[in-house]
């Protein structure tokens, strides 16, 4: 394994000869609904750089999409799943168990807030996690009503879509959709009528008299949330919000389920964003960060409600895949000795400080916004009205691209740039994609 030099160069038009024969291809085999944000073929990762088939090399503020927290192919990650592979490649853990189903369930209960007996269950993507966390939910209460909110993402099985929130691309003309899903207002600050100030006590009184009034606290399930809103726009809810909710579902028997898919694993400068204000959920999905880039999702929580699902009722041919867990061993040690955390919280430092600044020369950016190295801005036309900046955002972000700077945009009105730099990315090459940025400012 050769390590990859850390720092880009652009040899080619982007995309180049080699990725639009690549992409030629593509086009005849692969689905019209697979999209892909850059139509630039990888060779090669590592670090906070992507390689592609023809010499490029682009800074990465994506990590596949919060995916390569610990870089796309870190030592202890490459180590432990080679060796892995070595012995056996799958053996399915409802039929004979291994080792590291088991190991990577231990690392959970450590790592997850609270110091209740907890326990997991391992599936293969994020989708499938808050299914069971559902599953469980439902089973552990007797009930069927699950709240979800607005801005809210979650999967795109039929389930998930039901939960997740934004239509397009995610729902549009795929239904019907699973029953008993009720939405109900999230703590957007930025948007907040009354102003971020009264937005934690206002939004979360609202959800209660809501979910009171229109669904009965009885016969809720469950309460879905993501401590920071990824998809929706990289939404942090305002102060106060998360810990009335966990309350209020403690309060009424309602399983209090944290999705940390994306915000999970150091990539907040919290090992999980919830801890931010002492939450402790019922249960917390993910995925996403969990193994370097293989695929592996987790339900973990209170023992008694992961033990109320019948044997036989969780489970699923690959889940807990036995390279996929040795992978998540290798991201875990990873995340340990390079101290993630602390790396997190100074990508914060950085993005936060530079992206204040360029608030302050374009009035096109209305909020920055995030935590650790979860970091958005959000592009409106007018500070005033806040009206939405779609066009302008998918420009930047080609701009961006055409430079050699991979960023990703989200938000349900399409105006969020999101940055996700793997947290082992070198500050140089942050700095210099900070620069890539500002320049595309300048240049739209």
């Amino acid at each position: 394994m050769t390590a990859i030099p850390q720092e880009r160069r652009i040899v080619t038009a982007i995309p180049g000869p080699k990725s639009q024969e690549l992409q030629a291809r593509r086009s005849a085999a692969v689905a019209g609904g697979v999209g892909s944000v850059m139509p630039v073929f990888a060779a090669r990762a590592g670090g906070g750089v992507v390689e592609d088939v023809d010499g490029n090399r682009l800074i990465d503020f994506g990590s596949g999409i919060a995916v390569t927290s610990v870089g796309s192919s870190a030592e202890a990650v490459v180590r432990r799943a080679s060796a892995q592979l070595a012995d056996f490649t799958h053996t399915c853990f409802m039929v004979t168990p291994y080792e590291g189903y088991v190991e990577v369930c231990e690392r959970l209960a450590e790592l997850t807030p609270g110091d209740h007996a907890k326990k997991s269950a391992l599936f293969n993507s994020g989708a499938e996690a808050v299914e069971n966390a559902v599953k469980i939910a439902r089973s552990y209460t007797k009930r069927q009503a699950v709240v979800v909110f607005d801005h809210g993402y979650h999967g795109r099985t039929n389930l998930t879509m039901a939960l997740t929130s934004k239509n397009m691309p995610y729902k549009n003309g795929f239904g019907p959709f699973a029953p008993e899903i009720y939405r109900v207002p999230v703590a957007y600050g930025y948007r907040w009528p009354t102003g971020p100030e009264n937005c934690g006590p206002e939004a979360s009184a609202q959800v209660i008299d809501q979910i009171s009034k229109q669904i009965g606290a009885e016969n809720v399930a469950a309460i879905i949330i993501e401590p920071v809103l990824g998809e929706g726009g990289f939404i942090e809810p305002a102060k106060g919000f998360l810990p009335a909710l966990a309350k209020f579902a403690k309060d009424n028997g309602i399983v209090f389920v944290a999705d940390e898919i994306q915000s999970g694993f150091c990539r907040t400068g919290q090992w999980f964003a919830c801890e931010d204000e002492g939450v402790v959920p019922d249960l917390i999905t993910t995925a996403k960060g969990i193994a370097g880039g293989l695929p592996l999702a987790a339900v973990t929580g209170r023992a008694e409600i992961m033990d109320a699902a019948h044997s036989g009722g969780l489970g699923g041919t690959y889940g807990g895949n036995p390279v996929a867990c040795a992978a998540a061993l290798g991201a875990i040690e990873t995340m340990r000795e390079l101290d993630l955390v602390s790396k997190a919280r100074r990508i914060e430092e950085v993005m936060k400080g530079r992206l204040a600044a360029m608030r302050e020369k374009y009035d096109i950016v209305g909020d920055v916004r995030g935590r650790g190295a979860m970091i958005a801005i959000e592009l409106v036309k007018d500070r005033d009205t806040k009206e939405p900046a779609p066009e302008a955002t998918a420009a930047l972000a080609k701009a961006c691209h055409a430079e050699g700077l991979l960023v990703l945009t989200c938000g349900t009105y399409g105006n969020v740039l999101r940055f996700l730099p793997p947290l082992v990315i070198g500050e140089d090459l942050l700095n210099e994609g900070l620069d890539i940025l500002e320049q595309a400012f300048a240049a739209i």
